[in-house]
């Protein structure tokens, strides 16, 4: 069984993401990796952070994510990681053993629009398997 991985995070980008990684787990009987990176916190000494609240909220961030499409997924073995680290880096790592690596790109708009998102830049100049960016305003099932 193949593995879909997608990555997550609060945007509408990721919502689309996580729909089509879906679409595309049916398509391909993959199983679906759900990834939410938290992380960072190292290169601000200066601030206090409750990490356990920023843990706690991205739990209950991919369990919401994954409740909202557990409906249409029935068949479809999902599973959920909370990693410690930068997302561009921990989707890269995920991707080693993926055979589908799914991100969401925010875009801003205009001419900066055309642009990708860091995160999504890395991940298509560095992952290991195929990449498919998706536009949270251009969400669509795959054909």
């Amino acid at each position: 069984m193949g593995v879909i991985v997608v990555g997550i995070d609060h945007s509408r980008a990721a919502t689309a993401a996580l729909s089509f990684a879906l679409e595309e787990a049916r398509y391909r009987r993959a199983r679906l990796r759900v990834i939410h990176a938290v992380g960072g916190f190292e290169s601000y000494p200066s601030l206090v952070i409750d990490v356990a609240a920023v843990n706690r909220a991205a739990e209950e961030l991919l369990e919401n994510a994954i409740g909202a499409v557990r409906e249409g997924s029935e068949g479809i073995e999902i599973e959920s990681r909370l990693v410690q680290g930068s997302a561009g880096a921990t989707l890269v790592e995920a991707s080693r053993d993926a055979d589908l690596l799914v991100v969401g790109s925010r875009g801003h708009g205009g001419f900066a629009g055309l642009l990708l998102g860091s995160v999504s830049q890395q991940c298509a100049q560095h992952a290991q398997c195929p990449v498919v960016i998706v536009r949270g305003s251009e969400a669509r099932t795959p054909t």
